[in-house]
């Protein structure tokens, strides 16, 4: 009788298991076909306007670092309700180093110390059921502990505390990260890179790399939320990459990154950034 219950409580959960992940398989041939059915092409300029943003800020010396990946196994990362943007075939996960600058809210002045310092973020892109396209973070890293903390809690964003620096010289910048907290401790990297020449008219890649108008997080109880984002249009430059180690991307749950990546710079953009939503 014992081997008979502990049978059937095993045979009940394998079907648990089984229908869970046949339900998860259904979901995301569905949505597959909903974003196929509604996508339209990027755009570089904002599809909306925020009229009363919650935050004010800059982002400076922003480098883009892309890679191709399995559009599959990024979708495992991926919260339900979302699922994996791709270019011609393929998902792209970005390590994005940049100043993070200005930062206040509205009517008031920039907050000074806290409200600048080096970020570095792993991120991809995807859209929701409706089609919405936005970017999904793996990872933030800053400088400041107080903007990690604040954003963990009020945007549930995985913020992570880290040592950084952005330095100048010979036309190369340079951006160094090393995790503190939480971990993987020492998680990090040096990326240097020199701007080239601006970039006139940006290729469908690079806008899709660049060109999104607002962030997806996951609150404490799963809850689905979407903030919206207005900048101008990113001012892209051409870029060359002089000395890449990083083990972020592999925190974050990647395979390490496999060939050159593709690399653009920007002198930045003043950033607006709208009240979260939720989606379901």
């Amino acid at each position: 009788a014992v081997f008979g219950r502990c049978s059937a409580i095993g045979n009940t959960r394998w079907l648990q298991r089984t229908s869970s992940a046949l339900v998860r398989c259904c979901e995301y041939r569905v949505m597959t076909t909903l974003i196929r059915d509604t996508e339209q092409a990027l755009r570089t300029d904002p599809p909306h306007r925020i009229r009363r943003p919650v935050m004010l800020q800059e982002w400076r010396n922003a480098t883009f670092a892309h890679w191709p990946v399995d559009p599959g196994h990024v979708q495992t990362l991926l919260p339900r309700g979302l699922v994996v943007d791709t270019h011609r075939g393929a998902a792209w996960v970005g390590l994005i180093a940049f100043e993070m600058a200005g930062i206040r809210i509205p009517g008031t002045p920039p907050v000074p110390y806290l409200g600048t310092f080096p970020e570095t973020n792993v991120r991809t892109y995807v859209r929701d059921e409706d089609g919405r396209p936005g970017v999904w973070f793996h990872s933030l890293e800053a400088s400041r502990f107080l903007p990690v903390a604040t954003a963990r809690a009020a945007y549930s964003l995985p913020y992570m505390w880290a040592r950084m620096s952005i330095t100048h010289s010979h036309g190369y910048v340079r951006y160094r990260s090393e995790r503190r907290w939480p971990g993987p401790r020492g998680a990090g990297g040096t990326i240097t890179v020199a701007p080239g020449s601006p970039i006139m008219d940006p290729d469908p890649l690079d806008v899709f790399l660049t060109a999104r108008w607002g962030l997806y997080s996951t609150g404490n109880s799963g809850t689905l939320r979407y903030a919206p984002i207005e900048h101008p249009a990113w001012p892209l430059h051409h870029a060359t990459i002089g000395h890449l180690r990083d083990s972020l991307v592999s925190a974050a749950g990647y395979p390490p990154p496999a060939g050159a990546p593709h690399v653009l710079w920007s002198p930045g953009v003043p950033v607006r950034v709208g009240l979260p939503m939720v989606v379901r």
